[in-house]
């Protein structure tokens, strides 16, 4: 079974062995290596000046962000699950809410934010995603990031990038905390949360609140190479080893060969006659809108071989998304756009001719073109 739903991606074999190994215990000189490892190499990626790795899932990393870093008063922007749920933490913790709605393949507006900031000065901190994975649609997190801190400095810019880094290059010059999760680009199983910080919001965090979530006591820790609760010491290990085979090629491969995947799988699609859902597509996945998404995904899964995502709340039954994150093999991404075409055959939409993986060749191959 392939497995191309937008997380968790599949763990390559490489990455697998280097977690068989055996454990280390997390208070030891030969794991503080490891962890020094990681977090350089971590923070590489990340383009910051301060990161830190947590034992949870995304949404922990996601809670956290709004501990530290909103005081009083946040915005989000919800076009969809993950926008949604910032908006959930906010108000769980006891935190004011300014949100911004949108369908969920429509990108948040500038003018917007424009707008909540000039009549809401107690807003301090904007919680977005870069890329929305419940309908695969990127926003201009840059754009408003910049804008953001061009009117007030002091606001805070938090950037879930769960779907998005590892996928591309995120401009991180006006973003003061972007998330990542290893499920994603990082072909991790669940469980490990990262935290990119700017020198600002390592300021802002001062002492720090929460227990677990307290971030300024792990940036004190993990500064010294290790962690103030127990680590997920097989997983740090697995983030060494897939950094391992990313760097064998580049990061700047790495981004390249997704993008032009993504355009790829997206032209395919097209080809046949699929409408792509989002207005502004994220690079992370390609998502379909049509009446047959159930069918195909059931036909995929049962027949071909191939395990893609459907959509969620009233997206259910109306969408799939293809993953495109992390290091996949070109003939598989060319496989699930060949099997896609044989399920429309098979639901008697259209004749099979292999126009898909015709159009697919067509547009990755002409990438150096």
């Amino acid at each position: 079974m392939l497995l191309f739903t937008p997380g968790p991606t599949p763990v390559p074999e490489a990455v697998r062995q280097a977690m068989a190994t055996p454990t280390l215990h997390h208070r030891t000189p030969e794991f503080e290596a490891i962890f020094k490892e990681a977090r350089e190499r971590l923070m590489n990626v990340f383009g910051m000046d301060e990161c830190v790795i947590l034992a949870s899932s995304g949404t922990g990393a996601m809670q956290s962000c709004v501990l530290n870093l909103c005081k009083k008063k946040a915005l989000t922007i919800n076009a969809g699950k993950f926008g949604e749920r910032f908006g959930k933490i906010v108000t769980a913790m006891g935190k004011e809410l300014v949100e911004l709605k949108y369908e969920w393949n429509t990108p948040a507006s500038l003018d917007d934010v424009k707008n909540s900031l000039e009549t809401d000065s107690d807003i301090d901190s904007i919680f977005i995603q870069v890329s929305e994975s419940a309908g695969g649609l990127r926003h201009p997190v840059e754009e408003i990031a910049s804008y953001v801190k061009s009117v007030n400095p002091k606001i805070m810019v938090i950037a879930d990038g769960i779907t998005a880094v590892g996928v591309e290059n995120i401009d991180v010059s006006h973003i003061d905390a972007l998330v990542a999760g290893s499920q994603k680009a990082f072909m991790l199983p669940p469980g490990l949360a990262m935290i990119g910080l700017s020198s600002h919001a390592v300021d802002v965090i001062g002492e720090g609140v929460d227990y677990y979530f307290n971030l300024a006591s792990e940036i004190k820790k993990q500064q010294k190479n290790t962690t103030a609760y127990t680590a997920p010491t097989t997983l740090i290990i697995g983030l060494n080893a897939i950094f391992d085979e990313m760097e064998k090629e580049g990061f700047d491969a790495l981004y390249s060969n997704t993008k032009t995947r993504a355009k790829a799988t997206q032209g395919a699609l097209e080809a046949i006659g699929f409408k792509i859902y989002p207005s502004t597509p994220a690079l992370s996945m390609s998502t379909v809108i049509d009446e047959d998404a159930e069918p195909i995904r059931k036909l995929l899964k049962g027949k071909y071989g191939v395990n893609i995502a459907g959509g969620q709340d009233h997206l259910k039954g109306k969408i799939f998304r293809i993953n495109q994150m992390g290091l996949i093999p070109v003939n598989e991404s060319a496989w699930v756009i060949n099997a896609i075409e044989m399920a429309l055959s098979d639901l008697g939409r259209r004749t099979f001719d292999g126009t898909a993986s015709r159009v697919f060749n067509e547009i990755y191959y002409k990438k150096g073109a």
